[in-house]
């Protein structure tokens, strides 16, 4: 028998193939919040600082136990399994009044059961999901080491594999007129940087200008590709924040809570950023596609709207991280500024210091994945992998410090995380050399439904 797909909230019906909307909400929520929170995770956090594998909750459904419950609280409060110093006490109360690996088990089957397009998704996210429960155990000294392959492949779809920076830096070399030998690039790349570097202060100011120039560019070449019904959604409401000693370089926080007098969604985000981020003014343009329009913002957005319209079910309003919907979000992202010139390659920008730029967030992007290979797969230590990030993949010192260091050896973070960047790239680039935009851009935005970077072969 085919099972119908049902998307949106939950819906009476006397038919026997439909879902039970409300028992799955109910499960993932669990499952979802129930990792997340043991990783010291809070999804109602307003800062990145305190989010984690959650990263959203707008959907106005009451959050499960394995949030409110006390031991919940506590366990948020200590850091989790992954804090300095892990308070087992913690951790062992809350799994004794939350059975998160039950509800992960739950998960998967209720995505089997359901099938096809809808189901492959949950199955997937399901089973990152698990990867994350054993990397708990490890770190909790009740499981064996869970072998790189299977976190890589349960948050990308494919197994490990080293970053390949020379065609990259061939390029850049070319830009800049200089030979693509590691000490004269990367001096090329520090005195191109140096003089377009961005003032801290003033990164505000130039980010706010950005977005309008780059929603210009939204409106003409992805949102004609978008259901008409998706057209009005704010793509870009955020405010910027400076954050100082934060772990990461910028962090997109999706709220999407408030709401209009009419009841209506105001999509609201916030985007924090590293005070203390080495930045050109070509790179913030990338960072503020890639994180607000038509990047992630406007991603969760359209996700939201498509969720209040029926066409998305709940999974849609708690997207997580450290899986292979994350790693499809991360190559939207990717491919943003692309997208907002109406270019598919690098070299079809205009600017030449836009295509630098462009370049050398690839490669840091190539760079989170190499860090990853080099301290999980090789066992590198990090001094060594700073200095692979730093000379061959042209990162700045803060950056290069951040990714093999906090980024690069956390637990999960990782063995998980850094890899989505260049699979979820690489694939969103496929997918756009050999679709026409009016077909795969639906597709990114999950307008054919939720899908992830295995899944939307599905959809195309």
């Amino acid at each position: 028998m085919t099972r119908a797909r049902c998307y949106g909230p939950p819906q009476r019906t006397e038919a026997a193939d439909m879902p039970d909307e409300a028992k799955l909400a109910r499960t993932l929520a669990t499952a979802i919040l129930g990792i997340d929170t043991l990783w010291g995770g809070d999804v109602m956090s307003p800062s990145g600082t305190g989010r984690f594998i959650a990263d959203s909750w707008f959907s106005d459904e009451p959050l499960p136990e394995a949030y409110t419950h006390r031991a919940a609280a506590r366990l948020r409060e200590t850091g989790g399994v992954a804090a300095r110093s892990p308070d087992e006490d913690a951790v062992g109360a809350y799994l004794a009044a939350v059975d998160v690996p039950a509800a992960i088990d739950e998960a998967i089957a209720q995505g089997r059961e359901l099938g096809g397009l809808r189901g492959a998704f949950l199955v997937g996210q399901g089973e990152s999901l698990r990867v994350m429960w054993e990397l708990a155990e490890e770190l909790r000294g009740r499981g064996q080491e869970v072998p790189y392959e299977r976190c890589v492949v349960a948050a990308t779809g494919t197994p490990p594999a080293p970053s390949r920076p020379e065609p990259k830096r061939q390029l850049l070399a070319k830009l800049l007129g200089v030979p693509a030998e590691p000490a004269r690039l990367l001096e090329a790349v520090d005195a191109w940087r140096g003089e377009r570097l961005v003032p801290r202060k003033a990164i505000k100011l130039l980010a706010d200008g950005f977005i309008s120039q780059l929603e210009e560019g939204t409106r003409r070449h992805v949102v004609p590709h978008l259901p008409a019904a998706l057209h009005a959604v704010p793509r870009a409401n955020v405010e910027f924040l400076l954050v100082e000693n934060a772990w990461f370089s910028g962090s997109m926080n999706y709220v999407g809570r408030a709401r209009n007098r009419d009841g209506s969604p105001r999509y609201e985000a916030t985007y924090e950023i590293n005070a203390a981020l080495e930045i050109s003014v070509p790179e913030l343009v990338n960072l503020v596609a890639h994180e607000v329009v038509p990047g992630h913002v406007t991603n969760f957005a359209l996700a939201q709207a498509l969720h209040v319209q029926g066409k998305l079910g709940f999974e849609a309003t708690v997207l997580t991280m450290n899986t292979r919907g994350a790693a499809l979000s991360e190559g939207l992202a990717n491919h943003a500024l692309l997208m907002a010139f109406g270019a598919t390659e690098v070299s079809e920008l205009q600017d030449p210091d836009l295509q630098i730029g462009s370049l050398l967030a690839l490669l840091q992007d190539d760079a989170k994945n190499q860090a990853s290979w080099l301290t999980w797969e090789e066992r590198r230590p990090q001094d060594e992998v700073a200095r692979v990030l730093r000379g061959e993949y042209l990162c700045s010192e803060e950056r290069a410090g951040k990714l093999s260091g906090a980024w690069g050896r956390h637990p999960l973070n990782g063995r998980m995380y850094l890899p989505c960047y260049r699979a979820g790239t690489e694939k969103v680039g496929e997918l756009r050399r050999r679709h026409r935009p009016e077909k795969v851009i639906p597709a990114l935005y999950q307008v054919s439904g939720l899908v992830d970077v295995v899944t939307i072969d599905g959809v195309l």
